[in-house]
């Protein structure tokens, strides 16, 4: 946490910026983060909005298997990051995805589900909804947090500044009856709202 948050980013970028207007965490609520994915430091980003010093709870991520290899695997899984086949992900690895949720820890799932450099609209995977629906099966209250990331520049410089909005938590209870495609559309517009208020903070 010392050296993420407070050398490397501090060090990298020239400003920082947070937008959580009218957010609130909800309480007794698990919760799952879906920001967008545009660049590598979106990990890093989110840690520091969200991480331990702010909700005294650590972001737990869901990211593919190609990520978790090499040294940047080992970098990753110190950073609670843990591998998925979005292709035919296991039943050990959704288990565990829904154990996170069950337990209260923040679950974070990227559902474009690759780095987005250039924003273009994606139709959104189905993991988050997927897992979100079964969640609900074991807990009463599961929140999604959409979130926008921005960066002044597509690919991020020393020197540059991001921002991170924060959007309208969902409350996955009401969106039951939504199909996967309705509700991913839903949950793409809400990302996109969100990441437009970042862009024009960091003037893009």
């Amino acid at each position: 946490m010392f050296v993420t948050q407070d050398i490397v980013l501090r060090f990298f970028f020239r400003k920082r910026q947070i937008i959580n207007k009218n957010f609130s965490i909800p309480k007794n609520s698990s919760i799952i983060l879906a920001p967008t994915h545009r660049s590598r430091w979106d990990g890093l980003v989110l840690t520091m909005a969200m991480g331990r010093r702010v909700t005294n709870k650590d972001s737990r991520f869901m990211v593919t298997r190609s990520e978790m290899k090499g040294i940047q695997g080992w970098f990753l899984k110190r950073l609670g990051c843990f591998s998925i086949n979005q292709f035919s992900p296991s039943i050990s690895a959704l288990r565990y995805a829904i154990n996170l949720i069950e337990i209260g820890e923040q679950l974070v799932v990227f559902p474009e589900g690759k780095i987005n450099k250039y924003g273009k609209k994606l139709i959104l995977k189905e993991g988050l909804y997927r897992l979100a629906l079964l969640a609900t099966k074991k807990t009463p209250s599961v929140t999604i947090i959409p979130i926008g990331i921005a960066y002044s520049e597509v690919s991020p410089r020393f020197r540059g500044t991001f921002c991170l909005s924060f959007g309208e938590p969902i409350a996955m209870s009401d969106y039951l009856n939504l199909s996967i495609n309705e509700f991913n559309e839903f949950l793409n517009n809400k990302m996109r709202k969100a990441e437009k208020i970042a862009l024009k903070k960091v003037g893009r």
